[in-house]
């Protein structure tokens, strides 16, 4: 939830004073004032005083009812507030607008608009009555968006006018807010996939069971601990006794890759092809963060969420909400990216055992498969989500023999030890994540390893 926070009003400021009035004038007081200097002008030609006095009296209402607009001087408060401020593609969220007059005097005829970009929908408008001193009026509107992005929200105007309707002047509050449409996310079975070597989750339970996630190294001391294991050199620095710890608990770890390359993809909207890649890296982020993974977004240039620790984020049940909107923060904006290949991302994972990785890929040429195939060397396990631009691509015959070469692709990531998946358009990412969890099961009979996403390992 997001609040506009009020913002002041003051109409009495006289901005642009006279200039600013006159050029308020509505349709009809500039008719009405054309009128009365036509009148002035033919009652001096031909000399009749009672039409001059006519001129003057049409001329002099939209002057004077400008004044007196102007001068009025009425504070009136506006916020906005966002149920929620953070919303799946495809969803509403409902914004809600108060404007309080908190002066003396009571307001007019008040029309109240919100400024929303296009893609959210037509501009809202309200008409509001007489608003007495220090009453308020409550008003809401929808939002919805199919496309993810971060959408501003004001600011927040008035429209006052004079009782006859002459003139209309428009105040703006200053406060702005910020809708986040985020890639939509869908629940994913707790199924095992081929992923790390046996005993890492043994060690990780052992150690668990000693110790909470809060431990540190060193910290301090606790009644019941060994004074064997002191640690004097921390005692000394922090004036307390510290004790160090000789295990600290282990976290299994994800690594989900994102191909953002625009050449990797064809067609764009909602149903294209990297929409459904950006959708289905947040699915399995949110999902790996709920099981208690450490997890970690990376894109085809290397670079990861700003602000997460070095081991990615780590889930647990007070903070994963969180951490998971954080997450779909940064997908709600991420674009394509002007790279032509994948080896920064293979570089930043080829620092040591990254646990297990999971990759949304788009077309991938010959060299490109090879750097993938690399990259399974420093994961426990690796399961590719692989997206044939030539099966997404509407209205366009793909070229001769790309099939073959798309399965030639497959061959080669299954060969390197990846569990690649060809999704193809119409299908969700559960039953691709059912399906590779059967390709698990059937490695782990003959021999391999399995990642237990349902929360243990195997």
């Amino acid at each position: 939830m997001a609040a506009g926070g009020p913002a002041a009003m003051h109409d009495g400021d006289e901005k642009g004073g006279l200039r600013a009035a006159l050029s308020g004038l509505t349709t009809r007081g500039r008719s009405f004032l054309a009128a009365g200097i036509a009148a002035a002008v033919c009652a001096y030609v031909l000399g009749q005083t009672d039409l001059l006095r006519v001129g003057l009296l049409l001329a002099v209402l939209p002057l004077v009812s400008a004044v007196v607009l102007v001068r009025t001087r009425y504070r009136v408060a506006g916020s906005r507030r966002l149920t929620p401020s953070r919303v799946p593609a495809g969803s509403e969220a409902r914004v809600h607008l108060r404007v309080e007059n908190v002066s003396r005097v009571p307001t007019g005829l008040l029309m109240l608009q919100d400024r929303v970009p296009y893609v959210l929908g037509p501009r809202p408008r309200f008409v509001l009555d007489r608003v007495e001193a220090g009453g308020h009026r409550e008003v809401s509107y929808r939002v919805r968006s199919d496309l993810r992005g971060r959408y501003p929200l004001g600011p927040l105007q008035l429209r006052l006018s004079d009782p006859f309707g002459m003139c209309e002047l428009t105040r703006s509050f200053s406060a702005h807010d910020t809708l986040v449409v985020v890639p939509r996310t869908e629940p994913l079975p707790a199924v095992r996939l081929a992923g790390e070597a046996p005993g890492y989750g043994e060690g990780r339970q052992r150690s668990l069971a000693l110790a909470g996630d809060d431990d540190v190294i060193p910290r301090g001391y606790r009644h019941g601990d060994d004074l064997r294991r002191v640690h004097w050199r921390s005692t000394a620095r922090y004036g307390e006794l510290m004790v160090r710890r000789e295990e600290q608990p282990q976290r299994a770890r994800c690594t989900v890759l994102l191909d953002t390359r625009r050449l990797a993809y064809k067609g764009a909207g909602p149903d294209s092809a990297f929409e459904w890649a950006v959708s289905g890296a947040a699915s399995a982020l949110t999902h790996m963060l709920e099981r208690g993974f450490s997890v970690r977004l990376l894109t085809d240039d290397g670079t990861a969420v700003p602000g997460e620790g070095a081991g990615g984020f780590a889930g647990s049940s007070q903070e994963s909400a969180e951490q998971a909107g954080l997450l779909l923060d940064t997908l709600a904006v991420v674009d394509h990216s002007g790279g032509g290949g994948l080896s920064r991302a293979y570089d930043a994972l080829r620092g040591g055992n990254e646990g297990l990785l999971i990759a949304f890929l788009g077309d991938l040429d010959e060299e490109q498969a090879a750097v993938v195939a690399r990259m399974r060397r420093s994961s426990g396990g690796a399961v590719a989500f692989v997206l044939d631009s030539s099966d997404w691509a509407q209205g366009d015959v793909p070229p001769a023999g790309a099939g073959a070469a798309f399965e030639e692709r497959l061959r080669l990531l299954r060969a390197a030890g990846w569990t690649a998946m060809a999704v193809r358009p119409g299908t969700g990412l559960a039953d691709h994540w059912r399906q590779a969890g059967h390709q698990g099961a059937a490695r782990s009979a003959a021999g391999g390893g399995t990642t237990d996403l349902s929360g243990g390992w195997s």
